[in-house]
């Protein structure tokens, strides 16, 4: 017997739907995400209520209107044992045009190590010894495990202890004495000693104000909290900063040929910006050459990769409770391996520089369809990488690239090449951006998935829906509420493919009561994640 909810909603606006009522669906609670990580070759980069009603209320607007009083039922009917050939099975999610933003995402726990393939096997009985040898070879193409997950710690001197408190003083004493006495200087020492220096690292002033504390507990952090440890590589990176004359470098034009290599995109559930690092893209054979062929070229791009992160730094919020991290993702896909001799040293200046002069600036750093050979070059930068940046660090192998993401960004915020629904606004998709909250859904096995969305107004609705990987059909009709009425086909049931756009989208005019269905036929053995998304709006005429 199906368990059924109903639920009367009040009116609600047209874009921010109130919450539904949690029925037995299969969407599990929607998963705490974590803090993060710090690659070879990482970039990173940024941006960093309504009143409550009146007692009496005007009029609402026409678009709120178009939501106003509508029920909500859910429905989870259980599986049965399907038969040798099992018809299609149907399961029914109804939502309505209210209750877009109010489902909770599903999200699957990301195991601490994920197997770089992992296809569906048709399961038959086999010999122990069958056994053994296929597990021995699935471990020998395992990806590195990830540690214990990192937390990131906060920076309001409230939340410090004891011990960490006075190592921060400590250090501040040791800062403010050199600024005094001209230390970080690159004058004379007569002349450094005449004039209190200001120095400035990231736009912000090393003894100012609470941000100048931040700046100095990342310092602390990359050392232990080891006062003397941390003035060595603050002064180091002052020392860097003025020889690689950083301040300069902000304002040189390096080109945008490498704008595809790196990028920022959207957020992750706690706020931080997320930067992509796609190497895939230097298989381009003229690319790689023009990026990484003699030295003066390698520079070149070295001195672009610090300019992108500095400009990225730049944007984070520097004060305690602010965000001042960044979650890395780093897509392995199509990489050149590390036999690419010209790329290794690329890799292995840039990753010096990184961990030298830019401490705790990665949230989590998460490894995107890794491949085989990985391991040997996780194995070969391992020892340059401290117990800490290695904490931060995730790893999935290419079945598991979406689900990963997932777990720690939203679906709206994750680029369309990697599963999710974001997309650079244009002509082709005005109505969605990653303000929109999606709805994930699970389609089991030889299932059928159908979302009602029930409309109670003359209205327009627009919504847009993928599967990731696809290997399903898709339809979508209305139905009105008259006997009398006419079913209308909006998109015919159409087998999708990997190779299909990744998003589709729909819209329809509804001048009568009646419901959208949106239907998903998983003939696969293997469940699928769904994802869509709508709006409401004013009726076209």
């Amino acid at each position: 017997m199906a368990d059924e909810t109903v639920q009367t909603h009040p009116p609600s606006t047209a874009t921010h739907p109130p919450p539904s009522t949690e029925a037995k669906t299969e969407t599990p609670p929607l998963p705490q995400p974590e803090s993060a990580a710090e690659p070879p070759l990482a970039s990173v980069g940024t941006e960093l209520q309504k009143d409550a009603l009146p007692p009496t209320e005007p009029p609402l607007p026409a678009e709120e209107k178009l939501k106003e009083a509508v029920t909500v039922i859910e429905k989870d009917t259980p599986l049965e044992p399907p038969p040798p050939e099992p018809p299609l099975t149907e399961e029914h999610v109804t939502v309505t045009a209210a209750e877009k933003d109010s489902a909770e995402p599903v999200s699957q726990p990301l195991a601490a190590a994920l197997a770089v393939s992992q296809e569906s096997e048709t399961l038959e009985p086999q010999s122990k010894e069958v056994i053994e040898e296929k597990q021995k070879s699935v471990d020998k193409r395992k990806v590195p495990q990830s540690l214990v997950s990192f937390k990131e710690e906060s920076n309001k001197l409230s939340d410090l202890s004891h011990s960490e408190l006075k190592s921060l003083n400590d250090f501040k004493y040791l800062v403010q004495e050199a600024l005094n006495n001209g230390v970080f200087s690159s004058a004379s020492p007569s002349e450094a000693a005449n004039v209190p220096e200001e120095v400035s690292i990231w736009g912000v002033p090393l003894s100012k104000d609470a941000r100048s504390d931040v700046v100095l507990l990342k310092f602390l952090r990359a050392r232990d909290f080891k006062v003397k440890e941390s003035f060595a590589m603050l002064k180091n990176t002052i020392k860097w900063r003025r020889e690689f004359n950083v301040d300069e470098l902000l304002k040189e034009d390096l080109g945008d040929h490498l704008e595809k290599v790196v990028f920022m995109d959207g957020h992750d559930k706690e706020g931080h910006p997320v930067c992509y690092n796609v190497y895939g893209e230097f298989q381009n054979k003229e690319l790689y050459a023009k990026t990484f062929s003699d030295e003066e070229k390698r520079t070149r791009f070295l001195r672009w990769r610090i300019q992108f992160l500095e400009k990225s730094i730049r944007k984070l919020d520097f004060y305690p409770g602010g965000i001042n991290t960044i979650f890395q993702v780093s897509d392995l896909k199509n990489s050149p391996g590390p036999g690419k001799r010209e790329l290794r040293i690329a890799t292995k200046q840039a990753l010096q520089i990184l961990q030298d002069n830019y401490p705790e600036f990665v949230a989590k750093q998460v490894f995107i369809n890794v491949p085989w050979w990985y391991l040997a070059f996780y194995t070969m930068i391992s020892p340059f990488l401290t117990q800490r940046t290695k904490s931060k660090f995730v790893f999935a192998g290419p079945t598991k690239t979406a689900e990963t993401l997932f777990k720690y960004i939203t679906p709206e915020q994750v680029p369309t090449q990697y599963g999710g629904l974001s997309v650079d606004f244009c002509e082709c998709n005005p109505e969605f951006t990653i303000d929109d909250p999606a709805t994930e859904l699970i389609v089991k096995p030889a299932t059928k998935q159908t979302v009602e969305i029930i409309v109670n107004e003359k209205c327009t609705l627009v919504w847009e829906l993928r599967v990731v990987g696809w290997e399903v059909s898709y339809s979508a009709e209305y139905v009105p509420n008259t006997e009398r009425g006419y079913t209308v086909i909006i998109q015919k049931a159409r087998k999708m493919v990997p190779t299909d756009e990744p998003v589709v989208s729909n819209g329809f005019n509804v001048n009568e009561l009646g419901k959208i269905l949106l239907t998903v036929d998983n003939p696969t053995a293997k469940k699928k994640k769904l994802l869509y998304r709508f709006k409401v709006l004013p009726y076209a005429d």
